[in-house]
């Protein structure tokens, strides 16, 4: 993916999941947040194109801790000011991110002290942020592509699994992940009341190269 491609990947994320918060911030912050997929090293960001038109895209990162740190460094009072420009003219959006959201942010960006949680899962777990493939486009097997490019470079990366979360029930994709191998890990709600899926995709640890032994 390119800056060209942002005003593809753009329309296809705000036609594709209009619901999510930052589609809902507008197209100005989902362009600068989606530009971080470019600059930064745990980063993976692909476009898939037919006849020389982009046909679907995918975002995700192989370090989601490591990713988070670089946005905060290099794109964080950007997108700051752009997501205060954005609840600005949407009042009800801004009054629903006071009650939901802003805690939680607050929470991922100040250190906890003196408390323990859960033992995390041995490895690096990769995570497919977004993947969308246009109407036009779709059982050419664009989706796949873009998927097993993705978790080859989690592979490559050495990270233990890949997981994404998808929506829950009969209009979400958790059944096209079940045929590929991925696994299902449960369910979540977001502050909106939407269902989400959890899936995981174990990773084969990438043999070293060299001379049969």
């Amino acid at each position: 993916m390119t800056p060209a491609d942002l005003p593809f990947v753009v329309a296809e994320h705000l036609d594709h999941f209009p619901h999510g918060f930052f589609a809902r911030l507008g197209a100005g912050f989902l362009t600068s947040y989606t530009r971080t997929y470019l600059t930064g090293r745990h980063a993976r960001a692909y476009v898939v194109e037919a006849a020389g038109h982009p046909v679907g895209f995918l975002v995700g990162v192989l370090d989601p801790p490591a990713h988070r740190r670089h946005v905060l460094r290099s794109h964080g009072p950007r997108l700051a000011a752009r997501a205060v420009a954005s609840l600005a003219v949407r009042p009800r959006l801004a009054w629903h991110f006071l009650r939901t959201r802003l805690g939680r942010y607050l929470r991922r960006l100040v250190p906890r002290r003196g408390t323990a949680g859960p033992a995390p899962s041995p490895g690096v777990t990769a995570v497919l942020s977004h993947v969308v493939v246009a109407r036009q486009a779709r059982s050419l097997g664009v989706g796949a592509a873009l998927i097993g490019r993705f978790v080859a470079d989690a592979t490559e990366a050495g990270c233990a699994r890949a997981s994404l979360v998808t929506a829950a029930g009969p209009e979400g994709a958790g059944p096209y992940y079940e045929r590929h191998g991925w696994l299902a890990r449960g369910e979540t709600r977001t502050p909106e009341g939407r269902l989400l899926a959890t899936y995981d995709l174990p990773l084969s640890p990438r043999r070293p190269e060299g001379p049969d032994r």
